[in-house]
């Protein structure tokens, strides 16, 4: 699952990027890669806890309205069975007024090959209404609409599909307010706190509990164009392995039902480190 950076690898940044299109055109196409120790969407890893590789594109137009592509590994065990990629496609309007700024858009993510299946005891069932079952393909479709102030940015996402193909969770909700505070020689405070309302899934047992608070707190230093950053990434989601009582969040290193060996709290506070550039 991303982010939104719009997603998130660990920390969303803004490096200085060089212009594909000629410099007379109004339009403008960046391209990005990043290595980070975890890949955390909204807090939870999506890769056991392991580095993942991301990169995308990006196309602007002096007019506000832009789309993109970013990539990165996944983990299956994250939610995504028979699936190690995720694709997001996104797409929307912004535009600043002094220091404000306003961000308005809609986000798909994609995970090819994912196949949830009952044959391999991976099909998504809804606890509370067990009758509510997802098989095939996993994605997510969500609006979102933002606004901005200097170095504060506060975002609203809303899940118009079943959130990450979990039945009966569309409408989901997430909160995302981030801090980039520029301390100068190249040096960024990045903060952030986030808020998950999974709808229908947010209440019972701590095995049904998908609702959540994220936040982070870290550095980054721009070197020559490259974006090092290190930052601690924590939520109070529930995420214990104890076979007495597991949580929502604990993930394997396959998806139950698939032979999972291992596992891990996927929600677990950490120190993610990353490495980017922008082109």
């Amino acid at each position: 699952m991303h982010k939104l950076a719009i997603c998130t690898a660990f920390v969303s940044v803004a490096a200085p990027g060089i212009a594909l299109a000629q410099a007379a055109s109004p339009h403008a196409l960046t391209a990005n890669v990043s290595l980070v120790s975890d890949y955390r969407f909204r807090g939870i890893s999506q890769t056991f806890r392991q580095p993942a590789l991301q990169g995308g594109f990006d196309y602007s137009h002096p007019s506000g309205f832009y789309l993109g592509n970013w990539n990165s590994n996944v983990s299956e065990g994250a939610g995504f069975p028979g699936a190690n990629l995720e694709m997001d496609f996104y797409g929307g309007w912004k535009k600043s007024w002094g220091d404000w700024g306003v961000d308005l858009g809609a986000i798909h993510y994609y995970y090819p090959n994912s196949d949830a299946s009952v044959a391999a005891g991976t099909q998504f069932v809804n606890p509370r209404d067990p009758a509510k079952v997802h098989t095939g393909r996993v994605d997510n479709t969500e609006l979102y609409a933002g606004v901005s102030w200097k170095w504060l940015s506060l975002k609203y996402y809303h899940a118009v599909s079943d959130y990450f193909s979990l039945p009966g969770t569309k409408g989901s909700r997430y909160w995302d307010l981030s801090a980039n505070y520029d301390l100068g020689g190249g040096w960024t405070l990045v903060a952030h706190l986030g808020a998950l309302k999974l709808k229908g899934w947010h209440d019972g047992t701590d095995a049904t509990k998908g609702s959540y608070t994220d936040w982070k707190l870290g550095v980054t230093k721009d070197i020559a164009g490259w974006v090092l950053g290190a930052a601690y990434v924590d939520t109070n989601a529930k995420g214990s392995c104890n076979p007495a009582n597991p949580g929502f969040y604990c993930f394997g290193d396959r998806l139950p039902g698939a032979a999972a060996t291992r596992f891990k709290d996927a929600g677990k506070g950490t120190v993610v480190l990353s490495v980017s550039r922008t082109f």
